[in-house]
């Protein structure tokens, strides 16, 4: 079949919940996709933020080669090697004590939630608690994690979702204590706010929160399945603020390309919410998703991965900052690490669209204005400088 014969023979047959742009990858190299005409694009999306390694890693593919060839599935009664050695090294380098493994972001929300309702009903005996969540939030599209969305088009045709939600304001205090009630359970938010628009928190927000949660009793859920595993240069971006959640949240890229996410828990939480019976997954942590997880954050550690963030996170400013002075319509620069935005006053979509189409290079969007970069973790000066290189030949058509 040829492209358009497959974009039709998928039209017909897939559920249209997806405005697909009119490209068929067929695989990967390094940082760069082909098409079924095996055409180059350079990839500045990372599939959402999951591709760190990029593509064709001979080590990652070999691991789950391996792991293919021994077992794929047990379920959750059995034990089994990988998923041990995953849940000990995410607990390393998160500094949390406990972890479930799930499908997908959304359920690690999912199971977040659920946990924070049960501590509260076994600390204060009442399953009426509310929570705290942030506007221009995005948790997932889950009944549970549309309700703590703080996007009104997300929720709206989905009503009536889970019932006591408050929207504060991020990075505004005030906000959140003009929601706080005796019946707040829990606080909930993005680290760095991905959808919404590339807003990490002030460190002074998020401090006063987590202050604020010890002093009352309430459970911070940071929700990291974007901005965690490296991307800000850190390997969770509440490490570089001097705090800790009670529940964590991560996927994306975890597993670097097969679908498993994760929410950890402190050793209280752990020991004051969940027991046997009140949460499961059948597909979960199977062997060959947590064989995935135990080989990438391996990788992290050869590779030295969080020093090389580091590093080329400032060319990469640089670079960017290089197109805010050079055109009118882009306006200013925000983001941490290799998650990046530049905010424009031009059409944005129509900008991700000639990208795509006209230059070849794969870039998103995220709220109304901004062009959102989340490259592969491994990106060189020379693929910073191929971006800029197309990214100014597709700003030039709007001048």
């Amino acid at each position: 079949m040829n492209k358009k014969q497959m974009i039709e023979k998928a039209e017909e047959n897939l559920f249209h919940v997806y405005n697909r742009f009119p490209v068929v990858f067929d695989y990967g190299k390094g940082v760069h996709l082909y098409d079924e005409v095996d055409e180059k694009y350079l990839d500045f999306a990372s599939g959402i933020g999951v591709m760190a390694f990029g593509y064709g890693n001979e080590d990652y593919e070999n691991a789950l080669i391996a792991q293919v060839k021994r077992i794929t599935h047990t379920s959750n009664l059995y034990y089994h090697q990988p998923m041990i050695e995953a849940a000990e090294k995410l607990c390393n380098v998160s500094g949390m004590d406990k972890v479930f493994f799930t499908n997908s972001g959304a359920e690690a929300i999912e199971g977040a939630l659920k946990t924070a309702k049960k501590y509260a009903y076994n600390k204060k005996g009442s399953d009426e608690y509310e929570i705290i969540a942030m506007e221009n939030s995005f948790h997932g599209r889950t009944v549970g994690s549309l309700s703590v969305t703080g996007t009104d088009h997300y929720r709206e045709p989905f009503y009536p979702l889970m019932s006591g939600v408050k929207f504060a304001t991020f990075n505004d205090f005030g906000s959140v204590l003009a929601n706080l009630t005796d019946k707040t359970c829990a606080i909930i938010m993005e680290t760095v706010q991905g959808e919404g628009g590339l807003y990490p928190a002030d460190k002074e927000f998020i401090t006063k929160v987590r202050n604020l949660c010890d002093e009352e009793g309430i459970l911070l859920i940071l929700d990291e399945v974007q901005c965690g595993m490296g991307r800000t240069g850190s390997m969770y971006a509440y490490q570089q603020y001097g705090i800790k959640p009670d529940i964590l949240t991560t996927a994306k890229a975890l597993g670097n390309g097969v679908p498993i996410g994760a929410f950890a828990v402190t050793q209280d939480v752990a020991d004051n919410s969940l027991v046997p019976g009140d949460h499961g997954t059948t597909y979960g942590g199977n062997p060959l998703c947590t064989a995935a997880v135990s080989q990438v954050l391996d990788m992290f550690e050869d590779y030295k991965l969080l020093d090389h963030v580091n590093e080329i996170t400032a060319y990469f400013e640089q670079v960017l900052d290089t197109l805010v002075a050079k055109y009118d319509f882009v306006t200013g620069r925000r983001g941490m690490g290799l998650m990046q935005g530049l905010v424009l006053t031009i059409p944005v979509k129509e900008v991700v669209t000639k990208a795509l189409l006209d230059e070849h290079l794969v870039v998103l969007s995220a709220g109304s204005d901004v062009l959102r970069l989340l490259p592969p973790l491994v990106i060189t000066e020379q693929d910073i400088d191929e971006f800029k290189e197309k990214i100014e030949k597709t700003f030039d058509t709007f001048l």
